[in-house]
């Protein structure tokens, strides 16, 4: 699909955005070939470096970047950064995605601004699913995973003097934050609360907009960066 394609039509039934950066050309158009296949996702380019994901990222504006992590040029940690990155204006959705299962990827993946994290052998299905979850503004890890790899990375990730302040969330609001930090599903805080999950998915979202956080995942690594959690 020609990556200057205008979508037309009714915009909330538009499909989402899909901008594919891998340095194999097999696995790139792989890629491309099942995203484009779907009839809600749509490839709007292709590139096999980070600073070319990083340039067509800027002047297509994607919902989502599946990022591979060792490229030429510019890795795709240091691409996402760029995109997603602490300080970014308009930052983008960005997939990991990597034949590499190491911890120290996923945490710095997190920690660059990627929402979600896949490996290269997962199903096909996974990165369809993967690519919906990411740009409908969830996280892609599992809470539990997400605490206990920002766990055990907790003393590397919270430089307390320049920690943002939470001073603007309410005591059931930091509840929530510490509950989410603690790895806890919206339904295992409504029931520690004794809350509905809507009133939890109320609570999450007012506290994400409060600290300016796009997702779960940030909200589990500002918990422990702030001290909030150890």
């Amino acid at each position: 699909m020609s990556a200057g394609a205008v979508l037309t039509g009714d915009a909330a039934n538009a499909p989402v955005r899909v901008l594919v950066c891998d340095d194999q050309a097999l696995i790139r158009t792989g890629f491309a070939t099942i995203i484009d296949a779907q009839p809600d996702l749509e490839v709007v380019g292709e590139c096999a470096d980070g600073r070319a994901a990083v340039d067509l990222a800027r002047r297509l504006e994607p919902d989502v970047v599946v990022m591979d992590v060792r490229m030429p040029v510019l890795d795709g940690i240091e691409a996402t950064r760029l995109l997603a990155g602490a300080g970014v204006e308009r930052p983008v959705k960005v997939l990991v995605v990597t034949t590499f299962n190491l911890d120290e990827y996923v945490y710095e993946a997190l920690r660059a601004g990627a929402s979600g994290f896949l490996l290269k052998d997962a199903p096909a299905g996974q990165l369809l699913q993967g690519i919906r979850t990411v740009a409908s503004g969830a996280a892609l890890l599992a809470p539990e995973v997400t605490r206990q790899l920002v766990g055990r990375y907790a003393a590397r990730i919270r430089p307390a003097e320049n920690a943002p302040a939470h001073t603007t969330l309410t005591p059931r609001e930091l509840e929530v934050l510490r509950l989410i930090a603690d790895g806890r599903s919206n339904s295992e805080i409504a029931a520690t609360l004794v809350i509905s999950q809507e009133t939890v998915k109320t609570y999450v979202s007012r506290l994400l907009a409060k600290l300016n956080l796009r997702d779960r995942v940030q909200a589990v690594v500002y918990a422990y960066r702030t001290g909030l959690v150890t």
